[in-house]
């Protein structure tokens, strides 16, 4: 398994066939992004790039959508690592369109408002500044003081790049291109200019977290696959390219990865199957004792291994389910008996252990779930099983892992599945969270009526305004949550942050808790006075987790509304529906919460607007704490 391929794709055989049949379609996107979900070497990603360019200017976008800006900022050559971005864009059905700045121009350009950056206006921008140039600026004089004041400058046009385009800003790591002086003790050496360089790394990464910048951790990436498979030193003094051209697939995706997950598109849900999956063997043959797994093996300690990885997984907020062709007592055996199981049946979210055929068993998991079918990543040791879901149901990840249990943690590590740029304390508390909605659920189905199981809930709905501590968490339910999400606006943790304590706004974010514990901040809402009027409320985003549908959680926060509206002097709330194609379940929100359609229609969207003169609370089971 070579770590920086994409190896954990599957292969693509009929490729010249398949490739040839996309570039004939009359809308060649969902074929070119097809394409682009299989292992490609830098070849292919360059022809399929090629053909991306060829076919959109003959053809126009066809179904693509809107495009996404990214600028890259550098150093050194980077032309060569753009179809690289493209075609990783294109895998995860995002349009990207790039610019890049003149040979080691970008400070000129971020500096100039009349530049080729500013009329390009990024959604993205990427410093990718070369070790050479960076560590040129360093290694004459104290090391520590030079690399401080290296990190400042930097911060500087971070900061005018943020303020100027509200944008995602992506800075990568340096390469640890210069060899030893002095040997395994080179820390010792306070001028080597390898040292630089993990100086540099380690100052960045922090002033990186302090100014809300994405980081690119190639030193760390290099450190995993070796430097020979990124850098090559003939080519650097050659072409001045830094990242050796083989490696632009992963290095793409690496990037690519973090724009997805700025936008909500990480996968939610790690699914996986059993036998020979978290343990070897076929338990209901076997039976408990017979099954792989813990001490005594080099399999069975490879199975642990990976339970523990999936287990860090859970704790840091992605949702394990289990989706296993098994009788479920047999199934459950080894997760209520086997001492050393590192998964506990709590850790698991939905347990679905039957003789269906999985792609209806998945179905059947992202409906209990309450999460889109397309935010799942299916992990089955069986190639049949994997590629009779692929063939169903396209939307789901499911990556081609290795025969030896020993690789499968690389593996889905690699694939960058839940890449996450930030964890909060609702992350650390997910498990738990859809546990307890799973105990709710039990509740509703004893209780003889809705009223008595809501009542039992005992549900409270703590409302605070957008704040510091709780900004990260906000920023990203903005930009992750997809279903229930009136306009799927997307905001940066600048603009934001930029929000906090503004007047004549409702920025608030709403906390629930219940009988079974605290499900954290579950929806957000921004509206403002508006500019010309200053008398009504206009809702720019509302949102709101899909763990508490059917709690009556939208009426308690349209009380909310309504009350504060009338508090900054308006008369009426105005509302948008923009609609998606994973946001039909809140077409008919406004309508329930008794607006009335207005003729105007915002981007072919709708609109609604509430007289509040006329408005009466909705009656719920929910105590409102404000703050």
């Amino acid at each position: 398994m070579s770590t920086s391929e994409l190896h954990w794709l599957p292969a693509c055989p009929e490729w010249k066939e398949r490739f040839s049949r996309a570039r004939s379609e009359s809308d060649p996107w969902p074929h070119l992004v097809s394409l682009a979900n299989h292992r490609l070497d830098f070849v292919k990603t360059n022809q399929l790039d090629r053909a991306l360019h060829q076919l959109f200017e003959l053809n126009g976008a066809g179904s693509a959508p809107k495009p996404v800006r990214m600028a890259v900022l550098a150093s050194s050559t980077v032309t060569h690592l753009l179809p690289g971005l493209r075609v990783a864009a294109l895998r995860r059905g995002l349009c990207l369109q790039t610019y890049v700045t003149d040979y080691s121009q970008y400070r000129q350009e971020i500096l100039d408002s009349s530049s080729g950056l500013y009329r390009f206006h990024p959604d993205v921008v990427l410093f990718a500044l070369d070790t050479r140039h960076v560590v040129s600026q360093i290694e004459d004089g104290g090391v520590q003081n030079r690399t401080e004041k290296t990190v400042s400058q930097l911060t500087e046009l971070w900061q005018r790049v943020q303020t100027s385009f509200g944008c995602q800003v992506i800075h990568q790591t340096l390469l640890p291109v210069f060899p030893p002086v002095i040997g395994n003790n080179e820390h010792r050496l306070l001028t080597s200019r390898r040292w630089c360089v993990h100086q540099f790394n380690r100052t960045l990464r922090c002033r990186a977290d302090i100014n809300g910048v994405d980081v690119l951790a190639l030193d760390a990436k290099v450190e995993q696959d070796g430097l020979n498979a990124w850098y090559d030193e003939v080519l650097w003094h050659r072409a001045k390219q830094e990242i050796h051209p083989t490696a632009t697939p992963m290095y793409g995706d690496l990037i690519v990865r973090m724009i997805a997950a700025q936008r909500g598109m990480s996968s939610k849900c790690l699914v996986l199957d059993l036998d020979n999956t978290l343990w070897g063997g076929v338990v209901g043959e076997a039976g408990l004792d017979g099954i792989v797994l813990g001490q005594g093996t080099a399999a069975g300690e490879a199975y642990v291994e990976f339970q523990r990885w999936v287990l860090s997984q859970a704790r840091r907020g992605v949702i394990i389910a289990v989706c296993s062709k098994n009788d479920e007592a047999n199934a459950l055996l080894p997760f209520e008996r086997h001492p050393e199981m590192v998964l506990s049946r709590s850790s698991i979210a939905a347990f679905v252990a039957n003789w269906n055929d999985k792609p209806s068993n998945l179905r059947a998991i992202a409906e209990q779930l309450n999460i889109g079918i397309d935010s799942l990543v299916f992990v089955d040791d069986t190639s049949f099983e994997r590629n009779i879901v692929r063939r169903e149901l396209p939307m789901v990840a499911v990556p081609e892992i290795p025969d030896e249990p020993a690789l499968y943690a690389r593996c889905l590590s690699d694939a960058g599945y839940f890449e996450g740029l930030a964890v909060t304390q609702d992350d650390l508390a997910r498990t738990n969270q859809y546990q307890n909605k799973l105990q709710s659920e039990a509740l509703q189905t004893a209780s003889t009526d809705l009223n008595g199981f809501l009542s039992a809930l005992r549900m409270e709905l703590w409302v605070e305004p957008f704040g510091t501590q709780t900004l990260k968490r906000t920023v990203q339910l903005i930009n992750k949550t997809n279903q229930f999400n009136l306009t799927t606006r997307r905001y940066s943790e600048e603009q934001v942050s930029a929000l906090i304590g503004a007047n004549g706004a409702l920025n608030l974010h709403f906390r629930l808790t219940d009988t079974y514990g605290d499900n954290g901040i579950i929806s957000v809402i921004m509206a403002h006075l508006d500019d010309e009027t200053h008398d009504k409320i206009v809702i720019d985003t509302w949102l709101m987790s899909c763990r508490v549908l059917g709690r009556q959680v939208e009426h308690a926060c349209m009380n909310v509304i309504a009350d504060r509206a009338r508090q900054l002097g308006a008369t009426e709330v105005v509302g948008d529906y923009l609609p998606t194609n994973r946001n039909s379940m809140v077409r008919e929100h406004y309508a329930r919460m008794r607006f009335a359609p207005v003729a105007d229609k915002p981007e072919t969207g709708s609109r609604w607007r509430l007289p509040l003169a006329t408005y009466e609370p909705f009656e719920t089971f929910i105590t409102i704490h404000e703050g």
